[in-house]
């Protein structure tokens, strides 16, 4: 097969693909895997916050603050205040697929989280479990735990 009927193939496909898209969710109703709902747009937004546990028994738990909004392109971001040694008020990207969230993001010494949860039906608990990687300083290790976010 040529480059160019490669590239032939691989439009067609993505053009079936986006039409099936379109079809199943009705015109201007596109929604591809990660985009949030209305009601789960609505639903996560505001302030979070709650206490995340270490799987680590030298690990001291930390509390995380979480006030989502929406940015100037309309796309869902976190602004997030912690007590932890090792993570420094993280800018934190978020994105809802179904019932699960995911908060992803960063400080600016280059420590990292992810929070991955699932929302309750009555959107006001997120039973989650998290990931953090700190920087090259070597001042904090990779970690990990469990903890729930409420919703204020």
């Amino acid at each position: 097969m040529t480059r160019k009927t490669l590239l032939q193939l691989l439009f067609v496909v993505l053009s079936l693909l986006l039409a099936s898209v379109l079809q199943a969710t009705g015109p201007g109703q596109a929604s591809l895997p990660g985009d949030e709902s209305p009601r789960q747009y609505a639903a996560i937004r505001g302030t979070w916050s709650g206490t995340l546990y270490s799987k680590h028994s030298n690990v001291v738990p930390f509390t995380i603050t979480v006030q989502i909004n929406a940015d100037p392109r309309g796309h869902l971001v976190g602004a997030s205040t912690l007590s932890s040694d090792c993570l420094k008020g993280a800018q934190l990207q978020v994105t809802i697929s179904g019932s699960q969230v995911v908060l992803a993001g960063s400080d600016e010494e280059g420590n990292s989280i992810t929070v991955r949860g699932t929302m309750n039906s009555t959107g006001t608990r997120l039973k989650s479990s998290y990931i953090l990687n700190g920087s090259a300083s070597g001042r904090c290790e990779t970690d990990d735990g469990t903890g729930d976010l409420m919703k204020r």
